[in-house]
């Protein structure tokens, strides 16, 4: 299992070095690959913003509980603001992304490749690689960067409503300790974050798709592998930024 783990490791890593040099020379498609951008928006900004806002309302809930004991509920949005900048937010928010973007795309490249369309461009002289994937690459790229960036961004306006209707504060004081804690290395990480998982979901949703055989089954099961490889790599990615992130910042 372990020989098998890193034999699909090193598969994945050569189809993402495969992807990038096709991507080099992709700009002049930019228009395909604003659509493909702006398509991943209009499916789930919603559900970004729905997702934020609420990340940010329950961070406040639980830090509510903890800051008062200590009598330091003037420190609530400068807490909750670091958490979830720095670490809850992108996370949790790149897990539902994954789940949404990932399980579209993996089933539209597995209904691409299982019905021929795939074969049929490599026929025609082209490149699928160039032509098929790299504009959905790109695109989940720059789209997921986007709407983490905005779920984060909500997930503030949602802590905020959250303690001054259930905490008491006034929203002036929770505003006041933030800049005493989030510092430009906090925001720093959550952009960081928002990129790395940005890659991790455009790469495995798209080689997901693209490497299904078989039919109508395989798309499903390709689809279910995408989607639970997606979250576990996530939590990697994470541990690893997170990891190389604070040792840059205790150097």
């Amino acid at each position: 299992m372990i020989v098998r783990s890193l034999n699909g490791l090193g598969d994945l890593l050569m189809y993402l070095g495969t992807v990038l040099r096709s991507a080099l020379g992709s700009w002049r498609r930019r228009e395909e690959i604003f659509d493909k951008s702006l398509l991943v928006i209009q499916q789930s900004l919603a559900t970004t913003v729905f997702a934020g806002f609420f990340v940010g309302a329950i961070m406040t809930l639980q830090f509510t509980l903890q800051v008062q004991m200590f009598s330091a509920l003037s420190y609530l949005g400068a807490l909750v603001t670091s958490a979830t900048v720095r670490e809850v937010g992108p996370l949790l928010i790149a897990f539902l992304l994954s789940g949404k973007i990932g399980a579209f795309t993996s089933a539209e490249l597995g209904t691409m490749k299982v019905s021929e369309q795939i074969d049929a461009i490599r026929c025609l002289g082209s490149d699928p690689i160039r032509e098929v994937i790299v504009p959905r690459f790109l695109g989940i790229i720059i789209a997921s960067f986007f709407l983490l960036s905005f779920g984060l961004l909500f997930s503030f306006f949602g802590g905020l409503l959250m303690a001054t209707t259930f905490s008491g504060l006034p929203w002036e004081q929770y505003l006041s300790q933030i800049p005493r804690v989030v510092s430009g290395f906090s925001i720093l990480s959550g952009v960081v974050k928002c990129f790395v998982f940005s890659l991790v979901i455009a790469t495995i949703c798209t080689y997901r798709g693209y490497t299904v055989f078989g039919g109508a089954k395989e798309v499903g099961d390709g689809v279910v592998q995408a989607a639970t490889q997606t979250m576990i790599a996530l939590v990697v990615a994470d541990w690893f930024t997170t990891f190389i992130l604070e040792g840059l910042i205790n150097v």
